[in-house]
This record gives structure tokens, C-alpha cells and sequence, in this order.
């Protein structure tokens, strides 16, 4: 986030860094500036403008509600408030008009439904019937820890020891990463479907403002550290070209075509590291309904996944000068 706000130049006459009393005394750079972070107190929003949280879902609850009482406007990048019906859930090229009724605390989506819902939002002038999507998810979505467990299990190669466990949200015994591909992302739920799969069902439901979207999630994880991929078939209102795709999704907001699979180009993890674009290609019509199309969607999931639209989020709010009001 420090480093997305400098780069896009973001308007700010102070940045207060804030953390665990752990990390306090640690120094990052900013514009060429060291500054030190603070143990975040409960008087520690006092004059800040907008907050910008990516501490987890616990700190948000105990934080972002005096965050909003100093008269901040939080950007939650947790799961704390994202299914709360009077909080906006945003993502800037799709419902920016969210942002307009927050009451103090605005969401930052899930990185997999972020990077969905922009090419979704894309195509909804032909009629967004059906979704059905497979993720391949990196592993730098479950933090640190789950990128040094992946670097320790592709250093002993098949020989990776119990000490180099992976960590899998439930799973009752060892399950290797390396040179594997994991059914799972996060816990299962009563129903069979994980809660990163229904997070991709009710998120982009409620972004898209489309309450009943059938959307047929799977979600795995892969060895791969950044960047998440998605395997998406959608069905349309009426039968659909190929080049009708193309030529909307060439004209939206934040999406890169990577389409030429003649000459070796289409999306994957590698092109998008440090992009907050979303990459999609590999475009085509289902074999059997002409309804139907299919593509493959790449995006950096630690920055337009998360950092980075969060930060478009701050813009949106400086932009349209929704600061400043009492909540």
C-alpha cells in the first residue's frame, strides 16, 4: 500500500503508519522519507482523513469503528464488514457510485472476486446469465508464512519434511505444495463449497448489484507466489461472438487484452507481477451454447487484489469529495 501510494502520487500532506506495538520503532521509506511506525492507540486516527486497513478482520472490528468515530473514512481490506449491507463493497472501474453512500467504512472486495467482477462488469451490456469459474490461486494470498513454506518445500523437492508444513486452513494432516495443485482455499463450509468459493458467489452479486448471478465457484490453490488465475465460462442473455467480447473488454477501464494465442500471448502469472491491471485472453465461444464464451483471467492479487484497489478507492474518495462528513 506504502509503496502504491507513492507511485501514483496519492494527494497526502502526512502518512501515519500505524501497526502492532511488535512493530512499533520499525522505519519504512516514503518519497525518499524515513518514518516510523507507531503502535496503533485508540486516539491514533485522530486528524487522519482516510485510514487504510490490512491488519485482519479482528483488528478491523476493534479499529475501524474508532477509526470512524475521529471522523476517519475507513478502507477495509479484511473480510470484517465486506457482506454488511450498508457497507459499500468497491471496486473502482465497476460501482464507484457505492462509494457515495458510505457511512464511514468501505471494503476492499476479496482479491479472486476483484479481478472477476472487472471483467464481468465489462460485459454486462450483453446480459451476465451465468458464471461458472476455477480459480488457481497463489500462495501469497495466505500470507508470509504460506510463501516461506513454498520456497522451503521447492528447495527439498520431493523430499520435503513434515517441518516444512504448509498452511493449509483445516487440513488434518500434511499435504505438500510443491509440484501439487490443492482442491482448497480456506475452510469448507456445511454446504461443500469453501468460504473463498462463496465469497466469489455473494461478493460479486452484491458488487455487480445482480442479487441472483448464478455463479458456480471452484477455488484452488497452486504453487505459484504471486498473481491469481481464473478458468471462467459465462453464459449471456442472447448468443454471443467472440468479437463482441473483445471489442468490450478492449475498451474497459483496467483490463489489458492478452489474446493472440497464435504468437504465444495470453494471460499467466508472470506478465501481471506488479500491475494493477487485469490481464484476460484465451477468449472463446463454448463448444456446445452459443450463449456461452470462455476466458482466462490474471491479475496480481497483492495489488489490484488488494493494494492497489484500495488506494483507487482513496482516489475515488478525494476525487468526489466524500471526506470529511460526520458519520
Amino acid at each position: 500500500m506504502i509503496e502504491v501510494l507513492e507511485q501514483r502520487n496519492f494527494p497526502l500532506s502526512e502518512l501515519r503508519l500505524l501497526a502492532s506495538p511488535r512493530s512499533a520503532g520499525q522505519t519504512l521509506s516514503y518519497a525518499g522519507e524515513k518514518l516510523q511506525v507507531e503502535a496503533v492507540q485508540e486516539d491514533s486516527f485522530e486528524g487522519v482523513d482516510i485510514a487504510l486497513f490490512s491488519a485482519g478482520a479482528n483488528t478491523s472490528k476493534q479499529y475501524a469503528p474508532l477509526a470512524v468515530r475521529s471522523h476517519a473514512v475507513v478502507v477495509d481490506n479484511s473480510s470484517a464488514y465486506r457482506m454488511q449491507e450498508d457497507v459499500p463493497l468497491v471496486v473502482p472501474e465497476v460501482n464507484p457510485h457505492a462509494l457515495s453512500r458510505h457511512k464511514g467504512i468501505i471494503a476492499n472486495p476479496n482479491c479472486s472476486t476483484i479481478q472477476l467482477v472487472v471483467v464481468l462488469h465489462a460485459l454486462r451490456s450483453l446480459g451476465l446469465e451465468e458464471v461458472v469459474i476455477s480459480t488457481y490461486q497463489a500462495v501469497s494470498g495466505m500470507g508470509q508464512t504460506a510463501i516461506d513454506a513454498l520456497h522451503r518445500e521447492l528447495e527439498s523437492g520431493f523430499a520435503a519434511k513434515e517441518s516444512t508444513l504448509f498452511p493449509m486452513a483445516s487440513a488434518p494432516f500434511y499435504v505438500p505444495m510443491a509440484f501439487n495443485v490443492l482442491p482448497q482455499c480456506d475452510v469448507f463450509l456445511e454446504n461443500g463449497y469453501t468460504k473463498e468459493e462463496m465469497k466469489l458467489v455473494q461478493e460479486s452479486r452484491k458488487i455487480l448489484e445482480q442479487p441472483t448471478l448464478r455463479v458456480a465457484p471452484t477455488a484452488v490453490r497452486v504453487p505459484v507466489v504471486y498473481g491469481h488465475s481464473e478458468s471462467v465460462r459465462v453464459t449471456f442473455a442472447r448468443p454471443v461472438s467472440v468479437e463482441e467480447v473483445r471489442v468490450l473488454l478492449a475498451q474497459a477501464e483496467g483490463v489489458s487484452l492478452a489474446d493472440r494465442p497464435e504468437e504465444g500471448i495470453w494471460p499467466h502469472p508472470r506478465m501481471v507481477e506488479g500491475s494493477g491491471q487485469t490481464f484476460v485472453g484465451r477468449i472463446r465461444s463454448d463448444l456446445f451454447d452459443e450463449r456461452s464464451v470462455q476466458f482466462f483471467i490474471v491479475a496480481d492479487n497483492l495489488l489490484k487484489g488488494a493494494a492497489y484497489n484500495a488506494v483507487q478507492i482513496a482516489e475515488e474518495l478525494v476525487k468526489n469529495d466524500w471526506l470529511g462528513k460526520e458519520h
